[in-house]
C-alpha cells in the first residue's frame, strides 16, 4: 500500500488556531440527509432553501432534498464546524439562516458548546449587536454562551459581509446598512 500526498486544506479551526473536533454532529447529519461526503454542499444547500436566501446558487441537482429531521439550529451549527476547510460562504449563510425569532436560542446555544462553535456564534452575534441589537438568537446568545478563547478570530467574516447595503433608499432617503436576516 502507497501513501498518497493529501493536498493541505486549511480547516476553519486551524484558521482560528484551534484544534479541530471531530462532530458527531455531522456524521449524524451525513447519515440523515443522505448526503453522506457532500454533506457540507447539503447544508449549505439546505440553508438557502429555509430562507438564506442572499447565498441562493445553482447546486448540484443529485443532492439529496432537505430533511425535516433537520433543526434550522442543527444546520447552522453544522456549518459553523471547526472541521470543514476553511470558507466563508458557509459561515454566512449560517448567521442568515439563524437570524430569525423562530430560531431556539437555548438549543442553538447547547449546541454551540457540544459542537465547539462558540467563537463563531459569539463573533455573528457581536456584529449583529451593531446592526440589529435585539435580534434573537444572538441578543440571548451574547447573555447566556459563555466564551471559549480562541488565539485569532481574524478569520471569521467581516461584518460587511453579513449585512445588505442600500445605496439611495425610497424617496430619498439616506443609505442604509441592515443585517441579513432569514427571509421567512
Amino acid at each position: 500500500m502507497e501513501l498518497k500526498e493529501q493536498p493541505f486544506e486549511p480547516t476553519l479551526s486551524r484558521r482560528l488556531g484551534d484544534v479541530p473536533h471531530v462532530s458527531g454532529l455531522l456524521r449524524r447529519l451525513a447519515r440523515t440527509s443522505d448526503a453522506g461526503v457532500r454533506v457540507r454542499d447539503w447544508l449549505l444547500k439546505a440553508a438557502v432553501e429555509r430562507g438564506a436566501s442572499h447565498y441562493r446558487r445553482e447546486f448540484d441537482p443529485t443532492l439529496p432534498p432537505d430533511s425535516p429531521a433537520v433543526s434550522d439550529e442543527e444546520i447552522g451549527i453544522a456549518l459553523c464546524l471547526g472541521e470543514h476547510p476553511f470558507a466563508l460562504d458557509p459561515l454566512r449563510a449560517a448567521a442568515q439562516l439563524l437570524s430569525s425569532p423562530q430560531v431556539d436560542a437555548a438549543r442553538l446555544c447547547r449546541l454551540a458548546v457540544e459542537e465547539r462553535c462558540e467563537p463563531v456564534l459569539l463573533h455573528i452575534a457581536r456584529l449583529a449587536e451593531r446592526f440589529a441589537p435585539e435580534l434573537e438568537p444572538w441578543a440571548w446568545l451574547r447573555r447566556h454562551l459563555a466564551p471559549r478563547s480562541v488565539p485569532r478570530t481574524d478569520a471569521l467574516p467581516h461584518w460587511s459581509r453579513l449585512v445588505s447595503h442600500s445605496g439611495v433608499t425610497a424617496r430619498g432617503g439616506p443609505p442604509r446598512t441592515d443585517w441579513l436576516c432569514r427571509h421567512e
